[in-house]
């Protein structure tokens, strides 16, 4: 099988932690992108950093790449293949799935890094 494409995206995105109750803001949902996740315990939400939130928690600094898909749900291990290398380049990361393709955030320090392991492994990165 063929490595996937990768495109890094232009905006820094903060990822945040607020009460589970927590009400979602309006700017969040406007948003071009935004990713959001709900617990019994929390609730997650990755958006641009140009948006504010008043959270308890938030993880600042994040560069995005998406793997340009649609990807079938029959395809395996593209997400384990990606981290692997990324791990291997010791490049911590966040991931998020839609119904579509997976988005791999990266510190903003280490997305040099990180283009630079998966180039080498293969992968395409616009």
């Amino acid at each position: 099988m063929s490595k996937q494409t990768l495109q890094l995206l232009s905006q820094t995105f903060t990822i945040h932690s607020l009460d589970c109750d927590a009400n979602i803001p309006r700017e969040v949902v406007n948003a071009s992108i935004f990713f959001i996740a709900k617990t019994e315990d929390e609730l997650s939400i990755v958006c641009p950093s140009t948006i504010k939130l008043d959270s308890f928690a938030a993880e600042n600094d994040w560069r995005v790449l998406e793997v340009i898909g649609p990807l079938g749900f029959s395809l395996t291990g593209i997400m384990a293949n990606i981290s692997g290398v990324l791990a291997k380049a010791q490049v911590s990361i966040f991931s998020v799935s839609t119904y579509d393709t997976d988005y791999i955030l990266v510190k903003q320090q280490q997305i040099d890094t990180a283009i630079k392991a998966l180039k080498k492994d293969g992968y395409l990165v616009l």
